[in-house]
């Protein structure tokens, strides 16, 4: 059915309309018809029996046979057309008068007082009256015939009427559907004028709400949401990608640029071995880089399956605590664990996102504080969090730190040895998890991020 419908929707609605529109302007149509026809019968066949009713009387106050029969100019005249029928008869006798100018044949078996209608005839009705006496008392019948001519014009003009005004109205409501239409549609095309002008170099336009039909709110609405997500998504991977570009491109330049100076003259087998070192320590830094991004790839598409186990956090937090102890030595920091309860999570996961905070909390903590890891369990939720002492965080870049590649100084100044994933993973992780990964700051500078697992976890989204 969908292949013959016509693709422009103000076609459809106007065949529609224009189906709707005949059919009821035809029922109205033949409406009027039928009316009219019944009408005009039933007009004449009044007409009919009153003139019969009246020759009747007009028999009955004759005398003589000589006299009626005087009198039949008399009732020729009182005839409704030149083709009307009229017979005065007694029963098995010739007529006494009798006006029939078509040679019409007179129906048998007429009922008195019904009109009747013969089959086989022209369009023709007839009465039968009965005369109160004759001139010898015997009764007279009055045979009264009508030719449906004139009716039958009148008939045929109400159709022809019916017709044409039901052709009039379907073309006139066609046409104003068509216009209305137009006109009601117009909406349609500005919001398409705007949508044609979207690009990905221009992702900032938006449909206009405030001036679309209620109908078409819902839509624009649902439309201009999904074009903040496209613009968000599409922002996300242009920085993406030149913060990519830029993390690799520091690794791959040492590479070339190490390996240009060793080959400008020959070097000693210790030499060479230096090089070889140095280059090994760049090529892990970009394996690095390619397992976190090949990490966060597959948490975007939930192509990890997480399996949960209950995990002894003031366990898992001491032997965190002790497997950074040398690194928190060499940057004059120490641990302080406060933990308790369990928490059901994906223990591989829960420790790589807990390291990658600790790791934060060494990079950034001042000389001489203390790294404070804790757990705690609630009814709701189990939350490892892990506080450090360090430079305050502005807020409007406290929400950043768990995008990739985001870094809350201009200049970029990191360690060479990080590749700014770090926060994404946790975050990434925590999804994973159903959970959700927060961070405060005080304005001292205590930093504060939280995990939070769900202890019924729910679908990552």
């Amino acid at each position: 059915m969908q292949r013959w419908l016509p693709r422009s929707l103000a076609v459809r609605v106007t065949l529609l309309c224009a189906l709707i529109a005949a059919w009821t302007t035809c029922m109205l149509g033949m409406f009027y018809f039928f009316s009219a026809r019944t009408a005009i019968l039933a007009h004449a066949d009044e007409q009919l029996m009153a003139r019969a009713e009246h020759f009747r009387r007009m028999v009955g106050d004759v005398r003589t046979v000589e006299e009626l029969r005087e009198r039949s100019m008399l009732f020729e005249a009182l005839l409704g057309s030149a083709d009307d029928v009229l017979v005065l008869r007694r029963s098995g006798e010739a007529p006494l008068v009798e006006i029939n100018p078509a040679r019409a044949a007179l129906p048998p078996g007429l009922v008195v007082g019904q009109v009747h209608d013969v089959p086989g005839q022209p369009r023709m009705h007839w009465v039968s009256a009965l005369s109160g006496s004759g001139p010898d008392g015997v009764p007279i019948e009055i045979v009264a015939g009508h030719p449906l001519v004139s009716e039958m014009q009148m008939i045929a003009m109400s159709r022809d009427k019916a017709i044409t005004g039901t052709a009039m109205a379907m073309l006139a409501v066609t046409l104003l559907v068509w216009l209305v239409l137009r006109h009601g549609l117009r909406p349609l095309h500005r919001v398409a004028a705007q949508a044609a002008q979207i690009n990905p170099i221009n992702l900032a336009i938006r449909l206009p709400e405030h001036d679309a039909p209620q109908e078409l709110r819902e839509m624009v609405a649902v439309f201009n949401a999904m074009l903040d997500r496209l613009s968000t998504g599409y922002e996300r991977l242009s920085q993406f990608s030149a913060d990519l570009a830029h993390e690799i491109r520091t690794p791959v330049g040492t590479l070339i640029g190490q390996t240009q100076v060793a080959l400008n003259r020959a070097r000693s087998p210790a030499e060479y071995q230096q090089l070889l070192e140095s280059n090994l320590e760049e090529l892990n830094r970009l394996r690095l880089i390619v397992d976190n991004i090949l990490f966060l790839a597959q948490a975007d598409h939930a192509t990890l399956d997480v399996q949960r186990t209950p995990l002894n956090m003031a366990e898992e937090l001491r032997l965190i605590a002790e497997y950074f102890e040398g690194p928190a030595d060499e940057a004059g920091l120490r641990f302080a664990v406060q933990a308790q309860g369990s928490a059901s999570v994906n223990t591989a996961l829960c420790r790589r996102a807990v390291h990658n905070l600790v790791v934060n909390a060494l990079r950034y903590s001042r000389p001489g504080t203390t790294v404070r890891l804790i757990g705690s369990e609630s009814e709701a939720a189990s939350t490892i969090a892990v506080e450090n002492d360090g430079e305050a965080i502005p807020p409007e870049q406290l929400e950043r730190l768990f995008d990739r590649f985001y870094r809350a100084d201009a200049a970029r100044g990191r360690p060479a040895e990080s590749s700014g994933l770090g926060l994404a993973i946790v975050k990434a992780i925590m999804a994973l998890h159903g959970g959700e990964a927060r961070v405060s700051c005080t304005p001292q500078g205590t930093i504060r991020f939280e995990l939070v697992f769900p202890l019924k976890p729910r679908p990552a989204t």
